[in-house]
């Protein structure tokens, strides 16, 4: 297990969203590639509300797990910025050929992990949900009005434990994958450790993802052009400031 920075600045992750952007801007905006690629999964989600409604909730979860597989190319281009090559975009696309297998096992982890809080999510709407099954925009104005209020609260600290888990195990673990010859165990151990001794500055960050994704997601898509690239850019400095060197 690769050796933890445990006394990270708790506003740390302020920093690395300046350095994400300022990655985007060396980049040329290169980045805005895979921005759109979260654009169509996006809108995905709608067109599958509009046809299986039941599985919206989680896929939208799913949106968030597999988010760090889909941030390869963005962690590529961030690294290929540090060491002062040339950016690319098509070598960037090529980034978890090298470490294929460990990448590969680890989002077969995450797949498994979304199918899991799909099911759950429609067994516990059909457990305790009394009427429609909440999409996105109206699950916040049951929220405020209090409807449906036990599956909310249900949903809500299931959907913790799982995001809580996710989060534990993939705070660092695509970078270091990208980054070191190292085994998809070890990087999953090293970020549930960066985890563990930098809580609230995990907690911020994790706080700062789900506003600049999660609010691009369910307000306005196009957005995630530019907030989707700016976390997965900002992500390869979280890993470099929470993982000590080799």
């Amino acid at each position: 297990m690769a050796a933890i920075q445990s006394d990270v600045p708790l506003f740390s992750p302020v920093t690395w969203l300046m350095r994400g952007f300022d990655d985007m801007r060396k980049t040329h905006f290169v980045g805005a590639f895979y921005g759109l690629v979260f654009v169509a999964l996006g809108y995905a989600l709608s067109l599958v509300y509009a046809h299986y409604w039941k599985a919206t909730m989680g896929l939208t979860a799913s949106f968030f797990l597999l988010g760090p597989i889909v941030c390869t190319g963005l962690y590529e281009l961030s690294r290929q910025v540090q060491k002062g090559e040339e950016v690319s975009l098509p070598k960037s696309m090529k980034a978890w050929l090298p470490n294929w297998k460990m990448m590969g096992l680890f989002a077969i982890l995450l797949t498994f992990l979304m199918i899991v809080w799909a099911r759950v999510s429609i067994v516990l709407f059909a457990l305790f949900a009394d009427q429609e099954y909440p999409h996105l925009q109206s699950l916040i104005s049951q929220i405020v009005d209090f409807k449906n209020i036990e599956f909310l609260m249900v949903w809500t600290c299931v959907g913790a434990i799982f995001a809580s888990l996710v989060f534990a195990i993939s705070v660092v673990s695509v970078p270091m994958l990208l980054d070191r010859s190292t085994d998809t165990l070890e990087a999953i151990f090293t970020s549930a450790n960066a985890l563990w001794n930098n809580a609230l500055v995990c907690l911020l960050w994790a706080s700062l993802i789900v506003c600049f994704i999660g609010m691009a997601l369910v307000f306005f898509k196009p957005l995630l052009v530019i907030t989707a690239p700016l976390i997965g850019h900002a992500t390869w400095h979280a890993y470099h400031a929470l993982v000590l060197p080799d």
